[in-house]
């Protein structure tokens, strides 16, 4: 597995970008933002991780899909773990990244990966930002939106030092 930055046209991982929104309007507001970050594995695109400046010092892990066939297996952690690469080298102190309340699996994951809660954002999915009403994640209405942070070693950047994942 090969894990680097997507400089093209993004609209073709735009099915990947599905996978983890439910809203097409969403997307479309930040489809085109950002650094891509994609795992590829004999010449398929099986991951995708999105980041986007949030704040001074800060990244917004805005959006990370894994195609079904391949979720398990490891390139979520690995697409973390070079999202925080790509973050410290450029002298950020913190990630963020939110999710739906509802989704266990999600929140277990990025606490597995160092994130700790931070804020709830109530009714964040709703019709009016573009999300169906009878959205139901393992049993529970989409609803809230939990935010979680994972704070980056202080690392002062250096003009020598090449931006690299």
């Amino acid at each position: 597995m090969v894990i680097g930055p997507y400089d093209g046209d993004r609209e073709p991982l735009r099915p990947l970008f599905r996978l983890a929104d439910d809203s097409d309007s969403q997307i479309d507001k930040y489809l085109n933002l950002g650094e891509v970050l994609v795992a590829e594995e004999d010449g398929e695109l099986v991951g995708q991780l999105q980041l986007i400046a949030s704040g001074e010092q800060a990244f917004e892990l805005n959006s990370m899909a894994i195609v079904e066939s391949r979720r398990g297996t490891g390139i979520g952690r690995a697409l973390v773990a070079a999202a925080i690469r790509y973050c410290e080298q450029r002298a950020a102190v913190r990630l963020l990244v939110a999710t739906a309340a509802a989704d266990t699996g999600n929140l277990r994951f990025y606490q597995r990966q160092g994130f700790r809660m931070l804020r709830i954002e109530r009714d964040a999915f709703t019709p009016d930002t573009g999300y169906a009403e009878t959205i139901i994640i393992d049993g529970v209405p989409l609803r809230d939106r939990v935010w979680l942070d994972q704070p980056l070693p202080a690392r002062p950047k250096s003009e020598s030092e090449p931006h690299q994942l």
